[in-house]
């Protein structure tokens, strides 16, 4: 397999220039264009949505059903104990430092690599799309959700995240819910017996203990946590209310309406959610994708991180070179391995799926 040496090259080309380009969520204009020159350098018509891009296999044909690959091109911003220049795409010891290495752009560039691979068949059984999407780390308005509408129906979709190239066929959801514990204001030098600071306590245990019923066979329970609190102004005045935000990891057993309904129900204090789109995802264990992943010697498992799936309606997994334990990291890599391995798990599962 000559050509995957040729991939690997020019995957690992296009990953440092990413990587040099910054891209953080809503700000992809320029590693939108590095993509639009890769697509170009191929002979791939592609199209363009706000700062997304995405292209359709050469022999496109509506009648037939459409497997989407996707994986974003914008970053988190460098946390503070980075020690290398996240800007600057570092090559040693067999990895590839850089902001967005690992996530996702390992994963980007070898989807890439897999499209390119399958561009001009003719002999697909189904329709081939990608889309590089902007915004998935700050789940904004104007990534893979405001392309979708734009595309065909999508019967299947890989979501390119770093995985070990392992099968993510589930996936939790996400609501974040703003809470409000009210009390009475006053003078600190004054009794109060209605504390909203001290009222905190009991609340937070109460978020610590709660336990949702239904428990997922891939995804475990539902997990609750608080994140943040914030009350006060002056030493001397008590405060009329703690705000609190809640982060809430949703299981495939239950929609995030209906964890809406219950926490509205059965908790302590005023709670508000944010948004109920980032709802869980999955497919069935039986998929014929999911088999031929089986086949290569893939594992399945369940995924406690979001990502661009929850944009998804259809049945979707997660599948991607690199490890997520590393994304968000300082000093973020990808192993130059991880990126030839990603091309050929992808190509060898594709060639069954879409060939076989």
């Amino acid at each position: 397999m000559e050509y995957l040496s040729t991939y690997e090259k020019e995957a690992v080309q296009l990953l440092k220039s990413l990587i040099e380009t910054p891209s953080f969520s809503s700000e992809e204009a320029h590693t939108a264009k590095h993509i639009e020159e890769w697509f170009e350098q191929k002979g791939i018509s592609y199209q363009k949505s706000g700062h997304n891009r995405y292209a359709f296999n050469k022999y496109f044909d509506p009648k037939k059903p459409s497997l989407l690959l996707n994986s974003h091109h914008d970053t988190v911003k460098p946390n503070s104990a980075y020690t290398l220049d996240p800007f600057k795409a570092i090559e040693k010891d067999g990895k590839i430092y850089g902001l967005g290495s690992n996530d996702a752009g390992g994963c980007l560039v070898c989807l890439l690599s897999t499209f390119a691979h399958f561009y001009e068949r003719k002999d697909l059984k189904h329709n081939l799309i990608i889309v590089a999407s902007a915004e998935e780390e700050s789940s904004g308005p104007n990534g893979l959700n405001s392309v979708l509408p734009l595309l065909p129906k999508i019967d299947m979709a890989i979501v390119g995240e770093p995985t070990q190239m392992h099968l993510a066929i589930a996936e939790k959801g996400l609501v974040v819910f703003d809470g409000v514990i009210k009390g009475t204001p006053s003078h600190a030098a004054h009794p109060n017996s209605d504390q909203a600071i001290y009222k905190t306590a009991e609340v937070l245990n109460w978020f610590e203990t709660y336990a949702f019923e239904k428990v997922s066979d891939f995804l475990g329970p539902v997990k609750m946590t608080v994140t943040q609190i914030q009350a006060g102004s002056q030493h001397n005045v008590i405060p009329a209310e703690v705000r609190l935000v809640v982060d809430v990891r949703v299981n495939d057993c239950y929609s995030n309406a209906e964890i809406n309904a219950l926490l509205q129900k059965e908790a302590p204090l005023e709670l508000k959610a944010r948004s109920l789109r980032l709802g869980s995802s999955a497919v069935r264990p039986d998929h014929p994708l999911v088999i031929a992943g089986k086949n290569l010697g893939r594992k399945t498992y369940g995924s406690p991180t979001l990502s661009d799936q929850a944009a998804i309606s259809g049945p979707s997994m997660k599948l991607g070179p690199g490890d997520s334990t590393r994304s968000h990291s300082a000093d973020e890599f990808i192993y130059r391995h991880e990126i030839a391995q990603g091309i050929e798990i992808y190509c060898a599962l594709l060639d069954t799926y879409l060939t076989q």
